[in-house]
């Protein structure tokens, strides 16, 4: 990648604040707090935050009148040219009037602090709709398709002083569209990355003015990456600014709707013809999603143009049964709230040789986490199948999972606990994605991922590193018991240490405190914990789980001598330990693709076309 195509990337992730040192934490609730202040001060009430990203903060609340609103801050610690990004979106929303988009109210600054104020769309965002439903239904995916198909036709129809300006939102994902169950309405929210479009729908420069033709503005793109999960590669390689990139985030979302997934990398494998859509919509989006350039462009037109006649589809009940289960997953219903995070290792075997030469100039954090150490190099397939895993951390889950690939297929262990039963159906879906994901990678190698809750985290802070890691006197390692004790069946259990040492992990921790942990090993439980540490900061990141509860005793001592421990660790870097309860390995075969599967033409035969 040339360097130039990166100079807009950006990621809108952040991490729990149960992650944040105790000092950027408060730092946080300081400055959400004053936000929260500041609003009412201009007499909006009921404040709640509603989202966060990389560059702000949004905020719900009313008016003095009543009506909705949303309140988008900037962070205050970014430099000055990004925060200014917000202005820049205010006027870009400014020229957008549809029914689909909520309006701008206005843009001002309290002293240096830039706010945004728009109309509020009322709902849930399409991934928090497809975490909660799973894959959506047909009718419902039909009804988003006709909505956004309109809203890109105005974008790409808009005109300005009477000269065809098109706008490109250049950001449209399922977090970025509002649903509606009352009216069933979207709204496309976001405008953070939009911007006119340079060159038109047919790739001719957009501006009638000789001036603007010679000059160098249409010799550079003026477009910004967005999520690279969703958007198109003319996109992120850099090319002009075009409406394209719209259609493929719109075909990126709904392919990613229709089969329960958060990318749009997984087309190859689970593929638009397999998820039970109508065929006339699984074949557009798959041209839309193809590799060919001409391909993609003809099938975007035909979506635009021909959406609304495949709205007059009659649906029926098809009467699908929910999904069963690749690998088991147990559900308990429990109130305690869990903030999960999904830690992996092992990624660097699913990295393809390539040079990332290019990427070292880079001095950017989100880029670093989320981009050049996780996905740069990775096939489409891979990035696709850690994407799977990752969906897995949004909802409330604990466990854990073991991917071995071997010639003969693929070998899978894991202990999956979600305590919220009501999620069950769209969780399952997720796990089986990642199960049919992992059938299509064709290696020798392991993949390890565990998932905590971030809110038991134990944090360890210091002043110089000149001073060892301390524990203040009360730390300690949190552990649940099982509902029934279980004895520990020989040769069942999936032990911390049968993988051997794992290559990604830089953090060698002290003797003493492995003996520790290999006497822990011998004890009947489930969990694993994670030292991170930084130059001032260690989190010890835990979930576990004890099984034989006569030996509570001493897996309580084995935990409370970790803590103890923790002054003699040395050094930066990260080091994880798992342990499954049993040894119950499910054995899969490779395959490449999944057959077709399109909605019925008469949904009340039950007959697959």
């Amino acid at each position: 990648m040339a360097t130039s195509n990166l100079k807009h990337f950006y990621i809108p992730e952040e991490q729990s604040i149960y992650l944040l040192s105790h000092q950027d934490a408060q730092k946080l609730k300081d400055w959400l707090q004053l936000c929260k202040e500041q609003l009412q001060l201009l007499g909006y009430a009921d404040i709640e935050l509603i989202g966060k990203g990389a560059f702000g903060f949004a905020f719900a609340g009313l008016s003095p009148e009543g009506q909705q609103l949303v309140f988008k801050f900037s962070r205050a610690n970014l430099p000055q040219h990004v925060q200014d990004r917000l202005e820049e979106e205010a006027f870009m929303l400014s020229h957008v009037d549809h029914p689909n988009v909520p309006q701008l109210v206005e843009f001002q600054r309290v002293g240096k602090q830039a706010i945004l104020v728009m109309e509020r769309a009322m709902g849930k965002d399409l991934e928090q709709v497809s975490l909660q439903d799973g894959p959506l239904n047909v009718p419902k995916i039909i009804n988003i398709a006709l909505q956004m198909a309109d809203v890109l036709n105005a974008l790409r129809n808009f005109k300005q002083q009477g000269q065809d300006k098109p706008i490109v939102h250049g950001d449209i994902k399922p977090s970025n569209i509002v649903y509606n169950p009352q009216n069933e309405r979207v709204g496309l929210i976001d405008w953070g990355s939009s911007v006119f479009a340079q060159v038109d729908a047919s790739g001719q420069y957009v501006s009638n003015n000789v001036m603007d033709l010679m000059s160098g503005d249409l010799q550079q793109t003026n477009a910004r990456l967005g999520d690279v999960y969703f958007i198109g590669e003319e996109q992120l390689n850099g090319e002009l600014s075009s409406p394209r990139f719209d259609e493929q985030g719109l075909a990126s979302t709904l392919y990613a709707l229709a089969s329960g997934q958060s990318c749009r990398f997984g087309k190859s494998v689970i593929t638009p013809n397999s998820v039970g859509l109508p065929k006339e919509l699984a074949h557009t989006l798959t041209a839309m999603l193809s590799d060919e350039v001409a391909l993609k462009r003809e099938a975007g037109d035909y979506f635009l143009r021909n959406m609304h006649y495949m709205a007059n589809l009659v649906f029926g009940d098809p009467g699908v049964a929910a999904e069963q289960a690749m690998i088991p997953c147990w559900h308990h219903e429990d109130q305690k709230e869990i903030d999960t995070v999904v830690y992996s290792s092992r990624k660097s075997f699913l990295r393809e040789e390539g040079d990332s030469s290019d990427l070292r100039y880079l001095n950017d954090a989100q880029f670093e986490r989320y981009y050049k150490n996780y996905m740069q190099g990775m096939g489409e397939t891979e990035k696709a199948f850690v994407s799977a895993v990752s969906r897995l951390g949004k909802f409330p889950v604990l466990g854990g999972i073991v991917v071995r690939w071997q010639s003969d297929g693929v070998y899978i262990d894991s202990s999956l606990n979600i305590n919220r039963p009501a999620l069950l159906p769209s969780f399952t879906a997720s796990v089986n994605n990642v199960v049919r994901l992992a059938r299509a990678i064709h290696r020798v190698g392991i993949f390890k991922s565990c998932m905590f809750n971030a809110r038991d985290t134990l944090h360890v802070e210091r002043s110089s590193v000149e001073q060892p890691f301390v524990p203040e006197p009360g730390d300690t390692i949190f552990y649940e018991k099982s509902r029934i004790s279980g004895v520990e069946e020989e040769g069942r259990t999936h032990s911390y240490f049968e993988d051997g040492d794992d290559p990604d992990e830089l953090l060698r921790l002290p003797d003493p405190m492995l003996a520790v942990i290999k006497r822990l090993n011998d004890i009947h439980h489930t969990g694993c914990i994670i030292f991170e540490a930084l130059t001032l900061h260690l989190k010890v990141h835990s979930y576990y789980k004890l099984l034989d509860h006569s030996k509570e005793a001493e897996f309580r001592d084995c935990l409370q001598q970790i803590v103890a421990l923790i002054p003699q660790i040395e050094g930066e870097g990260i080091s994880g330990f798992m342990k499954l309860p049993y040894k119950d390995t499910r054995f899969f075969e490779h395959h490449d693709h999944l057959p077709e599967k399109y909605y019925p033409k008469d949904p009340r035969s039950q007959r697959q076309n």
